[in-house]
């Protein structure tokens, strides 16, 4: 079986986790392409390598201590460099980052220095092959990966090279500048060195054993998914469960790859299958409950609004001039709410309902503020009666107002809107309900 493995900060954060990692590739010579994200934090008071390298581009820049910052990071790559024994030096490719970022090289470039001296490290730890990921990802002039391009360069880059080490998070435009994807986005450059060579699996290796139906910060010791779907975790990760990148989902899916999620401290645990379809029946009515706080409503009421003809896309039309996107969009006969970012409506707030008064005219216009979304989601909602009402019932026993109901036509997922204040309880309550009450 062929296989890409992406190991992310965590599991490369030490010279103790290079050796599990190590191990894990070893045990299983399918895992021939091997992606890796920069070092992570070793404890709760450490700094990941990503956010040093941020502060070394800002001190170059501002005429900072540029040299102590590189030091430190120096450290962290030659204390792993020690720990495993290792006659292997960075110290020609420190000095050419250093040069590079005093003669302009972008944050981009700086950012993405991470993963490519930890992928050269563990190349040579593994003694694997080194292939730069600007020679494997391509982006467009608007800093989106240009699939096509990506997809032919993959090819090229690996065909004949049985095993290798690229670093993930980054790649270049076609004038061969450094860009790099939005945090987590070693993933993606994973996903797409999976779709690039057919791989039959994709694992990404973390520092939890798989995806949790809750948030481990909100619920104590939420059970593991053993299966989800591409839909529900696109659904899931929207919302705000973060082990893998949103984006990730894509290229793989298209070339109907599996997706396992995997702990690098626990090898041995089955993690969470990530899949286009399944007949395996979830444990749980629902697969996951997360959501997001800070949205706030924008609450339009107009008598016969149904029957006037282009309402909705002139109420838009007016978002769309702010460059303000909405979230959710719930009606009624005579009213509409438009659900947004709160901090995205601030900006234009007075210009915004200025525009839908003169838009539509409507009866009232009321504005809420502090709402919290959570989805509740799982491909067993279709086949159960009584979803909604044990949503509500559970957070009803809570004493939890719900401030908004919207449900998908696909019934994979309902989104109810409650207080930022509730938002924990809420939460709790759904997953007590559905999770400890099933268990």
């Amino acid at each position: 079986m062929l296989k890409v493995a992406k190991f992310g900060g965590s599991s490369c954060a030490s010279a103790e986790q290079f050796q599990k990692v190590k191990n894990i590739i070893m045990q299983d010579r399918g895992r021939r392409y091997i992606i890796v994200s920069a070092p992570g934090k070793r404890n709760a008071k450490d700094t990941k390598v990503t956010d040093l390298l941020y502060k070394l581009y800002d001190a170059v820049e501002q005429d900072g201590d540029a040299e102590g910052i590189l030091k430190k990071i120096q450290k962290r790559y030659q204390d792993i460099i020690d720990g495993l024994g290792l006659d292997f030096s960075l110290s020609e490719d420190f000095q050419n980052i250093f040069d590079n970022l005093k003669s302009g090289a972008g944050k981009d470039y700086a950012a993405s220095r991470g993963e490519y001296l930890n992928a050269k490290l563990m190349a040579a730890y593994l003694g694997f092959q080194f292939i730069d990921a600007v020679n494997c990802i391509e982006f467009n002039d608007d800093r989106s990966c240009n699939f096509e391009k990506t997809e032919e360069k993959i090819r090229k880059q690996l065909e004949g090279v049985d095993y290798a080490v690229i670093p993930g998070f980054y790649g270049a435009d076609q004038n061969g500048h450094t860009i790099t994807f939005t945090r987590g986005g070693s993933d993606v450059t994973g996903s797409l060195i999976a779709a690039g060579i057919n791989a039959d699996l994709y694992e990404n290796w973390t520092d939890v054993s798989g995806f949790l139906v809750a948030d481990p910060r909100i619920v104590k010791n939420p059970e593991v998914i053993d299966y989800i779907t591409y839909k529900e975790l696109r659904e899931l990760s929207y919302m705000g469960a973060g082990v893998l990148h949103e984006d990730a989902i894509f290229p793989v899916r298209k070339e109907g790859i599996p997706i396992q999620i995997k702990n690098t401290n626990r090898p041995e645990d089955h993690g969470t299958m990530i899949v286009a379809n399944t007949l395996k029946k979830p444990r749980f009515t629902i697969t996951g409950v997360t959501g997001k706080k800070d949205f706030c409503s924008i609450n339009i009421e107009k008598a016969m609004m149904n029957s006037e003809i282009g309402f909705g896309r002139k109420v838009l039309s007016v978002l769309e001039d702010c460059g303000i996107s909405f979230e959710h969009l719930p009606s009624g006969i005579d009213t509409m709410t438009l659900v947004i970012h709160q901090e995205e409506l601030e900006k234009y707030e007075q210009k915004v309902l200025q525009g839908i008064q003169r838009a539509v005219n409507p009866d009232l216009i009321e504005l809420e503020s502090d709402i919290a979304l959570i989805a509740v989601v799982g491909r067993g909602m279709k086949s159960s009666r009584g979803v909604a009402g044990r949503v509500f019932s559970a957070l009803a026993h809570e004493y939890i107002n719900i401030k908004m109901i919207d449900q998908g036509s696909s019934e994979y997922n309902i989104i109810i809107g409650v207080r930022n204040e509730d938002f924990e309880n809420a939460i709790r309550a759904i997953y007590n309900m559905f999770v400890l009450s099933a268990s």
